[in-house]
């Protein structure tokens, strides 16, 4: 998946739809922010700078902190594709992020989101 489009959108676009997502069932862009920045190590405030400068996707998983060391927990399907099958590093980053913010809408309490 070399050249996916996806890796050079903006997270910023990207962003407040995760947080509609979210929104839409009950959920608090706070917890969406939470499930980001345990994905990535972020803080709040590296996360909203990343969002101000519009990285794109390749860029805001690139200069990620440090990916949970527990991500390899993610699984399941998302978007019709399964996520720890993805090969494309950045595309499952890309896949796992998009499972925890579906499993935050789901209505999945926390600790279960981010494998407690």
């Amino acid at each position: 998946m070399s050249g996916h489009r996806i890796f050079k959108t903006a997270f910023a676009v990207v962003y407040p739809m995760y947080v509609q997502k979210a929104e839409r069932k009950g959920r608090t862009k706070d917890e969406v922010d939470e499930v980001i920045c345990w994905l990535t190590g972020y803080d709040r405030a590296g996360l909203q700078q990343q969002i101000e400068q519009k990285s794109d996707f390749e860029t805001f998983f690139a200069r990620a902190p440090v990916m949970s060391p527990k991500s390899h927990l993610i699984t399941g399907v998302v978007c019709g594709v399964r996520v720890e099958e993805v090969e494309d590093p950045l595309m499952k980053k890309i896949r796992q992020l998009d499972k925890l913010v579906d499993e935050l809408a789901k209505g999945k309490v926390m600790s279960k989101v981010l494998r407690s």
